[in-house]
């Protein structure tokens, strides 16, 4: 067939904008190793966006081995020629994009991998990764010098990873900046129970006489919140008086310890912090209480906060507005923590005002008056508390002298209405110090420079 001469002037216009817009695609390039925080360069990586991940564990106590298969479900943010995973320390044997086999290399504890095919920008994409050894827990200054992430017990492992931890265990973006949701299936001997995050949905047993707990997380969650402690437990479920479903793992050594009642206080206060901070976020509250008396922390992981040593009822509130604060709001860079702990520490606070023990002010002006200006307390500038110290005392403590401040001086109307709106307006999501200064002026109907300032950003004990 013959084309006209417009015809064909026609069809050369549309190839020449063809070959335009091709030739303005950017050529696809590896994605950063890291996410860009200061702190942790590089915890977390670029290029993509993490979405969903599908955990296959397997754990056998006698070894302390573990074995696992992880699909990452992503979104690329750009044409990726390769990408980077974080993973500490395990071996992995295989890797596939896409169900098709992929090169990968590592430096230290990064993976990166490169698909056959470059991924186009905007497409989703999976990332499995077959994998094992035997996990190691990190230690240092940065956890109050106490050892976190995999850790052994005398029947299985605690879990707790913040702020770091979580590629200990699994292939990841490991940052509270790219969350996801989760489906976490959990393998070991017949008699252990396998507990992580979200709901149960499924338990089944194997040819090989093991237990699988298979839970899944339907909200989005950070990395670092996520765990599979696995052990000998004592399980107790049902609802809060306000109807929401409550799931306590307590290690049967701890069945004599009269401390406090894990399960009525879970209940108890997940209800009051309802009333006081908005809808509880996701579909189950709970614990997991072990045996880890190393661990001296517990751990505000996503819907079952983890306690140690630690077992109180102050720090089972404290781990309960977590899920608020630090779970449902979670921080865009580390150095926002205050975000999370001094958040925390006030609902202590509140809980103290709340029972008729001692009221928020004077809280604050306890721990104001028992430090003298010379104490090192007040060195620390709480938002920006600098890696090895982002989980100091005044990160806490001022954290929530902070929050009093601004409460006397917006008012308890404005700031009550401050709290509900914070967590609503961030909901499932990440934020900074100013997103939050800035939703407080607009509530408050007032300038809060200079006491941000004072509190935040100055070293030194302000004048009152």
């Amino acid at each position: 067939m013959a084309l006209s001469r417009s015809a064909r002037l026609a069809a050369l216009t549309v190839a020449a904008a063809s070959f335009t817009l091709i030739a303005a695609a950017p050529a696809p390039t590896p994605g950063a190793p890291g996410i860009g925080d200061t702190y942790f360069p590089y915890l977390g990586n670029g290029g993509y966006d993490a979405r969903h991940y599908t955990l296959d564990v397997a754990y056998n106590p006698d070894t302390d081995r573990l074995d696992g298969r992880t699909t990452l479900t992503a979104h690329a943010t750009q044409s990726l020629s390769s990408f980077n995973l974080d993973l500490q320390k395990l071996t992995v044997t295989k890797v596939e994009v896409d169900g098709r086999r992929a090169d990968f290399t590592r430096t230290g504890d990064e993976i990166a991998v490169t698909p056959r095919e470059a991924i186009r920008k905007n497409k989703s994409f999976d990332v499995t990764v077959a994998y094992g050894g035997v996990p190691e827990p990190l230690t240092g200054p940065i956890v109050f010098g106490s050892d976190y992430g995999w850790m052994k017990t005398p029947d299985g492992v605690f879990v707790a990873c913040e702020p770091n931890a979580a590629s200990t265990w699994f292939p990841s973006s490991d940052h509270p900046a790219d969350k996801a949701t989760y489906d976490i299936r959990i393998k070991a001997p017949k008699g252990l129970t396998g507990v992580s995050n979200g709901r149960l949905v499924a338990t089944y047993s194997t040819k090989d006489d093991q237990t699988v707990h298979h839970w899944r997380e339907s909200k989005p969650m950070a990395t670092y919140l996520a765990t599979a402690s696995i052990g000998k437990f004592d399980v107790r479920t049902g609802r809060t008086p306000a109807g929401t479903p409550i799931y306590v793992a307590i290690d049967p050594v701890l069945a004599n310890d009269n401390t406090v009642d894990v399960y009525a206080v879970t209940a108890e206060a997940t209800d009051y912090w309802a009333e006081v901070f908005g809808p509880y976020p996701f579909e189950e509250t709970g614990a997991v209480v072990d045996d880890m008396p190393q661990a001296g922390f517990s751990l505000e992981t996503q819907t079952k906060p983890s306690y140690s040593a630690v077992r109180s009822e102050s720090t089972i509130v404290h781990e309960l507005a977590h899920q608020w604060f630090g779970d449902s709001v979670s921080v865009e860079r580390w150095k926002h923590i205050w975000l999370n702990e001094g958040f925390a520490t006030y609902a202590q606070w509140l809980w103290s005002e709340h029972e008729g023990i001692r009221s928020a002010h004077d809280s604050f002006q306890a721990g104001y008056d028992s430090r003298p200006a010379g104490s090192a307390f007040w060195d620390v500038v709480v938002a920006d508390p600098q890696r090895d110290t982002m989980f100091a005392s005044a990160v806490y403590q001022r954290g929530a002298m902070t929050l009093q401040q601004l409460r006397e001086y917006i008012g308890d109307k404005a700031f009550f209405k401050l709290l509900p709106a914070w967590v609503k307006q961030n909901r499932y999501g990440n934020a900074t110090t100013d997103d939050f200064k800035k939703l407080a002026e607009k509530i408050g109907g007032r300038n809060l420079d200079a006491l941000f300032d004072t509190w935040l950003y100055q070293p030194g004990k302000p004048v009152l």
